[in-house]
């Protein structure tokens, strides 16, 4: 196990055209599970196979703690890559298919026995090692092919969107069953994937990419409650986060954010951090769960809020969940998230509780994150 340290990464296409990884900085320490979570075509795959040693760099450095890997062939990089499509072979048998990485670098026979029963135990498929491929499932396939990465005990696992192809039942299993082997194990991962749920369950920290660029690394709660710009507010959450573009007035020592047909006062303490933009436009941005309506249910240990009025456009019904849109003037909805069935009508007037502690604030033009 090792710790991996990209320095100012870059991966140029089509002459320098496409930036495909546009100076990546980025550590992950010693046997952390770190996700690469962004959309398609963000880079994230690009940097996963510059670490692997399938692609080269176009500039920067990789560092294996204090051994600079940058144009080290895979082989001689002890790293093991579990793919999107499991890429197993179907004419060897479960058992060759996780030996075959041992019986290349010419470990014993009695040692390769050990080890494959080792993984096979680890992923629950010691009853599958005679049987091919095409006798089985997507899930013990790619079981198969997480126990063939693992068995030669590398110093760095990756792991290119693995769960795409399950099933989402079946997914929510395999998520947990490889956080839970990566704890055991203890070996330094790095999950590439778009899935925000996958990232948010799985990883020690997320890294979140968009266009090349590397724009927010930390905790999957700090990221969740902290987004450091409008890209990563909206891509991580389900509902994604609300944003209304409002107007910082300054009343009586206080600030307010003034949009269309609403109102949002803000305590005096908004005010240092707001000043710049008094009497110009932001977006303001609040998630559907740190909001409520008035006499349905409550946020629980909340020590600010507001309330703005609404009228109910649209109800979805989850279930365990109910997801409210609303109307809050000139067309502008928002969304409500409350717990359970609630009993409410479209057309209803609703007076929607804002929590003041969890509201955000971004600049319209850098789209970064004032609050």
């Amino acid at each position: 196990m090792v710790e991996v340290r990209l320095e100012n990464l870059k991966k140029y296409f089509d002459k320098g055209r496409v930036k495909a990884v546009d100076g990546v900085n980025l550590t992950i320490k010693d046997g952390e599970f770190l996700v690469l979570l962004g959309p398609s075509g963000c880079g994230k795959t690009t940097t996963l196979r510059m670490i692997a040693g399938l692609e080269t760099p176009t500039g920067g450095k990789i560092w294996f703690g204090e051994r600079d890997v940058t144009y080290l062939p895979p082989k001689d990089r002890n790293i093991s890559m579990v793919f999107q499509s499991y890429a197993v072979w179907p004419h060897m048998t479960v058992y060759d298919n996780i030996a075959f990485p041992l019986k290349i670098k010419k470990y014993p026979k009695d040692e390769i026995d050990k080890r494959v029963k080792w993984a096979a135990e680890l992923l629950q498929i010691e009853e599958l090692l005679d049987r091919y491929p095409a006798q089985l499932s997507g899930g013990q396939r790619q079981r198969v092919a997480v126990a063939r990465a693992i068995v030669v005990e590398p110093d760095v696992l990756l792991m290119d969107e693995p769960l795409s192809n399950l099933d989402a039942k079946l997914r929510v299993a395999m998520r947990a069953e490889i956080k839970k082997l990566q704890t055991k194990l203890k070996v330094t991962t790095i999950y590439v994937t778009h899935d925000q749920v996958e990232a948010m369950t799985m990883g020690n920290r997320i890294a979140v990419m968009n266009k090349g660029k590397l724009l927010q690394v930390g905790p999957p709660t700090e990221v969740y409650l902290k987004p450091n710009s409008i890209f990563v507010a909206t891509f991580i959450g389900a509902p994604e986060m609300n944003l209304l573009e409002v107007s910082v007035k300054e009343k009586d020592d206080s600030i307010i954010l003034e949009g269309e047909g609403f109102e949002i006062p803000l305590s005096r303490d908004f005010k240092e951090l707001l000043e710049r933009y008094i009497d110009k436009t932001v977006v303001f941005g609040i998630r559907p769960e740190h909001m409520t309506i008035e006499g349905i249910s409550s946020l629980e240990h909340v020590k600010r809020s507001t309330t703005i009025e609404g009228t109910v456009d649209f109800i979805e019904a989850l279930g365990t969940d109910t997801i409210v849109h609303a109307n809050i003037g000139s067309g502008q909805i928002i969304k409500v998230k409350l717990p359970g069935h609630i009993p409410l009508e479209v057309g209803s007037k609703v007076k929607i509780v804002i929590d003041l502690d969890n509201i955000h604030v971004f600049d319209k033009d850098t789209e970064k994150a004032i609050i």
